[in-house]
């Protein structure tokens, strides 16, 4: 994919392109949901669709892996492109432990264009390496970051009231997944992926912050089997991209509120991410 920045999504924006947006799911930790549905579809976006079902069907795969880890493998999850970028580059000996298995956002851009082939994705993330796996990706058109869609709101005066919020315009259109949408925080990954009976506590890792991260990969401790490991502190909701004025603690407890919120809603049946919606596609 060649690089396609906010400039770039926005003269698309303006002429009317069909565009499907995809949020990653720590969104909750930037935006009130559902209003910032409303917001997206003011602004132009077509289709809204959340990154949670593309974790489900990846972490499909990761059960698999993973109960067939071969004796003495060590494997390192590859959900995070910070992760990948600093293993590519920093310790390149260490790509073959790198779990060959899409990210939810290339998973999640190979859905979207089986069921909206005629329109452009635009995925919008909590940091810039987002961008940098997306360049390699023919499933994702644009990559843009919070910030970037905070400044389009407001160069376009987007603003709605929660009373404006209701029916179809502030539902995802399709893919509604619950339990990965813990994905944003560290450990994440770990907790959605049904590993008892797999792995012992003992032999899973869970690290969050690029710098312990680094400090385990050069002393590595024994025993481990997998590494579940995010750049950034917290998980994506300490991504750099994200809103400053709320704490660490108070972006998780968003994403916790989050779900509390999901799994009350009324969601009807043709918009839920049912696994038969992937029948077909390859998301190694």
């Amino acid at each position: 994919m060649q690089e396609k920045g906010v400039e770039q999504l926005e003269s698309e924006l303006n002429k009317k392109t069909k565009l499907v947006v995809m949020l990653a799911p720590s969104f909750v930790a930037e935006w009130s949901y559902p209003e910032v549905l409303l917001k997206l579809r003011k602004l132009g976006f077509d289709k809204a669709v959340e990154l949670t079902f593309g974790a489900k069907m990846i972490n499909r795969i990761y059960h698999k892996k993973l109960k067939n880890l071969k004796k003495g493998e060590i494997v390192i999850s590859s959900v995070c492109a910070g992760i990948q970028q600093t293993i590519l580059g920093k310790y390149p000996k260490l790509k073959k432990n790198l779990i060959k298995i899409d990210s939810p956002m290339i998973a999640m851009g190979k859905v979207c264009k089986k069921f909206y082939p005629d329109y452009k994705i635009v995925f919008i993330a909590p940091c810039e390496f987002k961008k940098i796996e997306a360049k390699n990706s023919e499933n994702i058109d644009f990559v843009i970051n919070y910030q970037e869609l905070n400044k389009l709101f407001d160069k376009y005066k987007i603003k709605i009231n929660k009373l404006e919020c209701k029916g179809h315009s502030c539902l995802f259109d399709k893919f509604y997944n619950d339990y990965t949408k813990i994905y944003p925080l560290a450990g994440g990954l770990s907790k959605t992926i049904h590993l008892k009976g797999i792995l012992k506590k003992d032999e899973i890792e869970i690290i969050d912050g690029i710098l312990k991260v680094e400090k385990f990969l050069e002393n590595p401790k024994k025993g481990i089997k997998f590494l579940d490991v995010n750049f950034c502190e917290g998980g994506c909701v300490g991504g750099p991209a994200l809103r400053k004025d709320l704490t660490l603690k108070q972006k998780k407890q968003r994403v916790l509120d989050y779900i509390k919120v999901s799994n009350v809603e009324c969601i009807p049946e043709n918009r839920k991410g049912l696994i038969e919606k992937a029948k077909g596609l390859k998301f190694g």
